[in-house]
């Protein structure tokens, strides 16, 4: 299984379709929120993408439930579940829906991390990264035992690279 996530692109399709085409062989394109794009411009697209705060259209869902392989994934945006100060509510909803992985986005840091058996991926930001200068998105892929979550610039250069065993 292979993942390509991204998050807070606020208008920037330049880089968001560059960083799509590049990736061809991947299960999924997924989109944690804040595109601020009308949902139309994504009606003829392979992406599975959720309402962010900062999306003024309002036709986009406020979670995403995907099945892929084995795994069940939860895709949020993050600003309804306080991911800034805790991941505590993003547990609960993963526990009901019994997820395995959580994307989300929101407070524009990247980040990964495995609680409880359940992967929480952010992938940082496409337009405004905080915490680094790189602009960035993740890939995510479940080799074996372990989960290889790969972050990268938005020229596609490898900026951190995390093993998280399961």
């Amino acid at each position: 299984m292979k993942i390509l996530v991204m998050s807070d692109t606020h208008r920037d399709t330049e880089t968001m379709e560059r960083v799509i085409d590049h990736w061809t062989d991947v299960d999924a394109v997924i989109h944690c929120g804040d595109s601020e794009l009308p949902t139309s411009y994504f009606e003829h697209k392979s992406v599975h993408i959720v309402q962010g705060n900062c999306d003024m259209d309002g036709a986009f869902p406020e979670e995403v439930i995907l099945q892929i392989e084995n795994e069940t994934i939860l895709i949020v945006h993050g600003h309804r579940h306080q991911v800034k100060t805790t991941l505590m509510p993003l547990k609960y909803r993963a526990d009901e829906v019994q997820a395995s992985v959580v994307c989300f986005g929101h407070s524009h840091l990247l980040g990964a991390e495995l609680q409880n058996d359940i992967l929480y991926i952010n992938p940082g930001s496409l337009h405004k990264p905080r915490g680094r200068k790189d602009k960035s998105y993740a890939i995510i892929e479940k080799v074996e035992h372990a989960w290889d979550i790969l972050y990268f610039s938005s020229e596609h250069e490898i900026i951190e690279k995390i093993n998280i065993k399961i």
